[in-house]
């Protein structure tokens, strides 16, 4: 298969290339590349790749060698911590600038590329899952991932005509940079289980979020 990872020179996009360049060609998209991902048997690495900014996706994707994407994973994301005490609206803004908005931009840019059965994974959060909210706080994170979430399931939907699959995935609490170190699972763990939920939905199952040990998630 032709894979393309969004957000791939640190963490879980990262994994997702080691993972998967052994038997498929991985391109790798970031803003800066790293020498552990350079380092690895893909494709190739496509830097200066900016999600906010639909010139920098669109000038990083013409550089793209294949014709046909068959996996579009999409795992750039921001998170800060915001309160009712710490009301940052700046930061609140630019989490859902990254989280809600780039993977709409993200699947604009690659659109062309992606055809009859080709999948769409986003990265989003259970922290953007309303039913599962019972501790509050983290304002920005939680909303941005709320949205994005509203968000791929309407890119579901505007897809099923064209045969693309969208799907919601959410990492677990994974020991990242992102997360400080701390964490539930390793990011070895994480994405395994995120590749299986890919490898095994289908068409029926667009626009469904789930959680990498399989379990499907509430809105």
């Amino acid at each position: 298969m032709n894979i393309a990872v969004v957000g791939a020179n640190r963490g879980i996009g990262l994994e997702f290339c080691k993972q998967l360049s052994p038997n498929n060609n991985v391109y790798a998209f970031c803003r800066k590349s790293t020498n552990e991902l350079n380092n690895l048997q893909l494709k190739q690495v496509i830097e200066s790749c900016e999600v906010t900014c639909p010139n920098s996706l669109h000038g990083a994707v013409a550089k793209l060698s294949a014709d046909k994407i068959d996996w579009l994973i999409h795992v750039s994301g921001v998170l800060k911590s915001e309160s009712l005490d710490n009301f940052n609206v700046d930061t609140i803004k630019k989490q859902f600038e990254v989280n809600s908005i780039g993977p709409i931009l993200s699947y604009k840019a690659f659109s062309s590329h992606l055809c009859a059965g080709s999948k769409y994974a986003v990265l989003s959060s259970r922290m953007g899952s309303v039913a599962d909210n019972s501790s509050g706080g983290m304002y920005g994170y939680r909303m941005s991932k709320a949205a994005i979430n509203m968000a791929a399931v309407s890119l579901a939907n505007d897809l099923k005509d064209k045969d693309v699959q969208v799907l919601i995935l959410h990492p677990g609490y994974v020991r990242t940079d992102m997360t400080g170190g701390k964490g539930l699972i390793d990011v070895e763990e994480s994405v395994c289980g995120l590749i299986k939920i890919m490898t095994e939905k289908n068409m029926s199952q667009t626009g469904t979020f789930w959680h990498t040990n399989g379990e499907q998630l509430p809105w």
